[in-house]
């Protein structure tokens, strides 16, 4: 690919006094964080061979998204605090939950006067890039903070989709991740020789999930094995849980969204494109990789579709992390980790101080092994989002249990036992024998939600009034 002229001046910015994290270490490291839309936790090779026969999905292969796993550690309780792809993005670049950072819902422009991890680094001598989806809104323009941009507006399409090249609309062919990959690479080409943080954001997995050609066909006619909680509807679906379509069922197997699974093989292509160039120009030492997702996603669980609530499949992310000068291989690492952390982990990682409005924390401890004292809970919110059926949603998990509320709504209130019932099927916020563990969730939502300053805001969606939607409905039909 030949690169634009605004970009390869963009690419060759100076950086300068780069400083060690570790005495061994002859440079600061690189930071790489590549995440692609909508990937389940559970949507790779490891994790499915790792669940034997709980693993929905035993015929998915990703060998080198496996090979990240194999040599660095995968972070196996890893959770976003809202389902959603924008705040999601704002968060990943803020360290904050979108209350703070200003970005809940996917048509919110990203604010430029946010925090920005890639301009907090820019002191050490980091150069940064931002390439690939960026969704806020129809936000143009180049990315705020990032000293080079690659992306493109909204969703893009898959094939031959414009990039605006530092806000300037460039033509492509192909296979957008396989496009945004290459300015990715010619980006760390370009910034070999100084400490750099290169995002790249994939439009995989998410609809109309269309893969690439060469991967139009694979995993023909496979099914995926069926879980307790597939078909039985969530507690806030019109009606409620009895009134409700869908239903469990006792086949084994399933139909499920190939075309998803597809769209990963493609992310794996384009991860081992990266390792392979990384191998090539001896920078894969000095490189702390970062593999994730902007969220999860039912596959017919809770008869769910899409993401946004508080289930297990909709919060929890793939989390893998390579640094070979520093880690060794082949770690799992079970403390839960939240989407807000990696800016945070990135400046402790090159000495840079942590601004006490970010709300992650450094997994620079995790990574050292060191014993401390890590989070034992989190706060979760999705905000209602016009257009969407989804509620209000907010939640605290624990390492075991977990609570869910919906504002205006005590009646669907949820506890869960996760331990006994990790596919949440039974509703314990009623039980009797349950009411201690309900009692400390109870606390613990408090106490989460104060520690975050968690209100409401007022740039948030509303939620329709009561009898608002069904009133639209009807209006529409009388249309």
């Amino acid at each position: 690919m030949r690169l634009p002229p605004l970009l390869l001046l963009a690419f060759t910015l100076v950086a300068a006094g780069p400083r060690a994290w570790s005495a061994d270490a002859p440079r600061s490291p690189n930071f790489i964080y590549v995440f692609t839309d909508d990937q389940r936790w559970d949507a790779l090779g490891v994790v499915q061979r790792e669940q034997g026969e709980r693993g929905r999905f035993p015929w998915l292969r990703t060998p080198n998204l496996d090979r990240l796993a194999a040599e660095g550690v995968r972070f196996r309780n890893a959770f976003v605090v809202n389902s959603l792809c924008a705040p999601s993005r704002a968060s990943l670049v803020t360290g904050q939950y979108g209350h703070v950072n200003g970005v809940t819902n996917n048509h919110t422009p990203h604010p430029a006067g946010n925090l920005s991890v890639a301009a907090l680094l820019r002191p050490a001598g980091y150069v940064s890039g931002y390439f690939g989806k960026w969704h806020h809104g129809n936000q143009s323009g180049q990315r705020p903070g990032f000293d080079t941009s690659a992306s493109f507006v909204g969703q893009g399409v898959y094939f031959d989709c414009p990039i605006e090249v530092d806000g300037v609309k460039t033509p492509s062919q192909g296979f957008v991740d396989d496009v945004t990959t290459e300015y990715a690479a010619n980006f760390i080409k370009a910034n070999r020789a100084k400490p750099f943080l290169m995002i790249l954001g994939l439009k995989t997995c998410h609809g109309p999930f269309t893969p690439p050609p060469r991967h139009a066909h694979a995993y023909e006619g496979a099914l995926a094995r069926n879980v307790p909680n597939y078909g039985i509807p969530a507690i806030y679906a019109p009606g409620g849980p009895a009134g409700a379509k869908g239903k469990a069922t006792e086949a084994k197997e399933v139909p499920t969204n190939l075309g998803m699974f597809r769209g990963i093989n493609s992310v794996d292509d384009n991860v081992g494109k990266l390792l392979k160039l990384l191998d090539e120009l001896k920078l894969a030492d000095d490189t702390v990789f970062v593999f994730s997702s902007d969220n999860g996603y039912y596959l017919g669980e809770h008869n769910l579709g899409d993401k946004r609530t508080a289930y297990e499949e909709a919060l929890r992310i793939p989390m893998l992390l390579r640094y070979p000068r520093a880690l060794p291989a082949g770690r799992t690492e079970d403390r839960m980790v939240l989407n807000i952390d990696p800016a945070a982990t990135f400046l402790d990682l090159a000495g840079q101080p942590i601004p006490p409005a970010m709300q992650g924390r450094s997994w620079k401890p995790l990574l050292e092994g060191k014993p401390a004292a890590w989070r034992e809970a989190f706060f979760y919110c999705y905000f209602h989002e016009r257009g969407f059926n989804a509620p209000l949603t907010t939640a605290v998990r624990t390492a075991d249990a977990k609570l869910i509320k919906y504002p205006g709504h005590d009646e669907w209130t949820e506890v869960f036992d996760l331990r006994a019932d990790p596919y949440e099927t039974r509703n314990l916020a009623a039980d009797a024998a349950s009411a201690d563990l309900r009692r400390q969730l109870e606390a613990e939502y408090a106490k989460q939600a104060k520690a975050i300053g968690f209100v409401i805001p007022d740039f948030a969606d509303k939620p329709p009034a009561a009898g608002e939607a069904t009133r639209k409905k009807g209006a529409k039909k009388a249309k």
